[in-house]
């Protein structure tokens, strides 16, 4: 499916779209709630936030589900092989060939991901993500899911937030056929990608207006590159240099004796507001398609017990 193909479809279901985020009335309110619940997922662990959080790195990650989940057993073209991955992959541009192979191999050697030999084709690898990397991904998933509660409260985004591996493949299932559009979309958003094209480099954002919230007037926040850096597996150069380029592009001012102090200029936190949107938006949009489909089997118990339609 074309980009513009599902968003034609985003007119015959309920979904929450991007200008209806930015000028909802409880937008600051969505955003402290999105950046804590994002800080909450990755802080303290550089394990995944050097794992996953880079552009490159993240696509992967969210691709490998997606066609884990489309994977037709009597389609060979359908199975997850490594070929597959690059080929799907490649229309974001953010990886090469051998930056898939080594995060492939690395998500492989902590247990995210299997390699198996194809049942017809024993020469032939199947990647396969493991329960770690599908519970890390209903993890992230449910990042959404209290901005969401914010932002729509009129519609039940229940089956994300209960832990049902049915919807959860269902849910990737649909995601595959909005890669286009996502990578469209992010793709107007450069301030975003400055960060996320560093390792770590949005959860250093994140941390960054995380501490702003607590200032007056969020205008400025203390930014000790030592702490952030231990915080997500990276050096305090790393942190200074995000932050010196995040500076170049007119997104920050550094204040203070070693730049320590970090005034947010307007067009960054209107860039983070637009990422989120954009992010809202087209989760919503998949997850209305996927349950309006009805193309999966309640899997837990909570689910088999609650049939609430969306409304």
């Amino acid at each position: 499916m074309e980009a513009s193909d599902l968003e034609a479809l985003a007119a015959s279901v309920p979904h929450v779209s991007i200008d209806e985020v930015l000028g909802h009335p409880r937008l600051a309110e969505a955003r402290g709630a999105y950046i804590r619940r994002h800080l909450a997922l990755y802080d303290r662990n550089p394990f995944l936030s050097r794992l996953l959080i880079e552009a490159g790195r993240f696509v992967v990650f969210k691709v490998l589900l997606a066609l884990d989940a489309a994977q037709d057993a009597s389609r060979r073209e359908t199975w997850l092989t490594m070929r597959r991955l690059k080929q799907e992959a490649a229309i974001f541009g953010f990886t090469s060939d051998r930056q898939i192979d080594h995060l492939v191999a690395r998500l492989r050697a902590v247990g995210f991901l299997d390699a198996v030999a194809h049942e017809e084709d024993r020469r032939l690898r199947i990647l396969k993500p493991t329960a770690t990397m599908l519970a890390h991904d209903r993890d992230w998933l449910l990042t959404l899911m209290e901005p969401l509660a914010i932002l729509a409260p009129q519609v039940d985004y229940g089956l994300a937030s209960r832990d049902d591996r049915g919807f959860q493949a269902a849910f990737r299932r649909t995601g595959l056929q909005s890669l286009a559009l996502a990578a469209k979309l992010f793709a107007t958003i450069p301030e975003t990608l400055l960060f996320f094209s560093r390792a770590a480099g949005h959860m250093v954002l994140t941390a960054l207006l995380h501490a702003a919230l607590a200032e007056p007037g969020r205008l400025r926040a203390p930014m000790p590159f030592d702490e952030v850096g231990d915080r997500f597996g990276v050096s305090r150069t790393h942190v200074r240099n995000l932050l010196v380029a995040a500076q170049d592009a007119g997104l920050v001012r550094l204040q203070g004796r070693g730049g320590h102090l970090v005034e947010i200029l307007p067009r960054l936190w209107a860039s983070h507001d637009r990422g989120m949107a954009v992010g809202i938006f087209l989760h919503t949009l998949v997850y209305a398609v996927a349950r309006g489909r009805g193309s999966f089997t309640p899997t837990s118990a909570h689910s088999r017990e609650s049939g609430d339609p969306v409304s």
